[in-house]
């Protein structure tokens, strides 16, 4: 079993998954070990350990790694994290037989796939010491699924741990009942130098690189990754940090429209293709598809049905994956007019895009501040009219006319 001096997370150990989250860490590996006591019999007294979590922080600090690093420390065969027993590596890997992952890939996580989910955590662990529930975007949960989750999680069964993950701009999106009954974690935008060591020493990046991405990323460890090793999202980040000085005629509005909707449509549509087809060929094969003999029409018809079913949840996740790339870009526009009134506060505070700092000195030459924070809110007020189903190109077209005119 690990000590108390060992909490630091060395290098192997579940815990260097987790960028410059110290605090975090501690809270975690003290309730892990106040788990592996648990169930070694060695006390009564759950301690820091409870059934029920909550990890908050802004976009790419780390909650869901955070609550899969968790996982995989309660699931350890060693103690309390290794990295390198089977528990720890399949718990990570999201395949462990008792660690239950929920990634919503449409809009919202419904009722009944959350009762399902309730139904199996009831059940006691089979090859680990707990069984464990990870929801991410636990805020996408409908009401109806909300109440599922809040009547097991008034009464756990007791080898059962909950961990939900939700933004940190947005907790009270989770209901105040399921929330008053969980501990929260509060994650922090990880430091640019600890994104860029990650980078370099675990990814194998070019350290220039590397601090290039860490700089850019805005604390998402996730993007910076991608930055650093993705060639078509470093052009389309340029391509959107050139929008705010390039709005010089009214129809240069439709053409960036239409530049933002089509890239967002691309990713979707890149992403969704291969996965989508595979998806529909295996569960035509496991519903019978192409079989012959009695009863070939019947499971013909039903295999034509649930294809149906997977070809609307398939619609919601391109929906959902469209949105968050046209969000990306939304948010570095945001970073682009945050630099600018930075700019004109001659502050010596950081900026989020350095690479581009004198395309945001040239817009501070040009615009007052006061324009500048109308065209900051325009673009807020975008990814909040977006959030609420209005029509992407509609919000986008009526955000750069105003980006245009200030």
């Amino acid at each position: 079993m690990t000590t108390a001096s060992e909490v630091s997370a060395p290098a192997g150990r579940v815990w260097s998954e987790l960028v410059g989250q110290e605090a975090a860490i501690e809270v975690l590996a003290a309730a892990a070990e106040a788990a592996d006591a648990l169930v070694e019999g060695r006390t009564t007294d759950a301690g820091s350990m409870t059934h029920a979590w909550l990890f908050t922080g802004p976009p790419g600090s780390g909650r869901s790694v955070a609550a899969r690093t968790f996982a995989a420390a309660l699931e350890c065969t060693v103690g309390s994290g290794c990295g390198g027993c089977p528990g720890c590596r399949t718990a990570l890997a999201g395949t462990h037989a008792d660690v239950k992952l929920v990634v919503p890939e449409g809009l919202s996580i419904s009722v009944a796939e959350m009762r399902s989910l309730v139904q199996a955590a009831a059940r006691r662990p089979t090859t680990g010491q707990w069984q464990v529930v990870i929801i991410e975007d636990a805020d996408r949960l409908t009401e109806g699924a909300a109440n599922a989750l809040l009547k097991a999680v008034e009464e756990p069964p007791e080898r059962t741990v909950f961990l939900l993950c939700a933004p940190s701009d947005h907790p009270e999106d989770v209901s105040v009942t399921i929330r008053s009954r969980c501990r929260l974690v509060t994650l922090r935008t990880p430091a640019p130098q600890a994104i860029a060591t990650v980078l370099a020493e675990r990814d194998g990046i070019d350290p220039e690189r590397a601090r290039w991405a860490a700089a850019v990323c805005g604390g998402h460890v996730g993007r910076a990754r991608r930055l650093a090793t993705d060639e078509n999202a470093r052009a389309r980040r340029a391509a959107v940090l050139r929008i705010p000085l390039g709005l010089r005629r009214a129809e240069d509005v439709f053409r960036c429209a239409d530049d933002l909707i089509a890239t967002a449509e691309a990713d979707a549509s890149d992403e969704s293709k291969s996965r989508d087809e595979a998806e529909q060929d295996a569960l035509r094969t496991a519903m019978g598809s192409g079989g012959t003999g009695k009863g070939v029409a019947s499971a013909r018809r039903a295999a034509d049905a649930a294809v149906r079913a997977l070809e609307k949840r398939q619609k919601s996740r391109a929906t959902r994956t469209q949105r968050d790339t046209l969000d990306l870009a939304l948010v570095d526009l945001a970073g682009f007019y945050r630099d600018v009134l930075v700019c004109h506060s001659g502050a010596g505070a950081a900026l989020v895009h350095p690479d581009v700092a004198e395309r945001a000195a040239e817009a501070a030459r040009h615009w007052t501040p006061a324009s500048t924070l109308r065209r900051l809110e325009a673009v807020l007020a975008c990814r909040d009219a977006i959030g609420w189903n209005v029509k992407p190109r509609i919000a986008v077209e009526a955000m750069l006319t105003t980006l245009r005119e200030g």
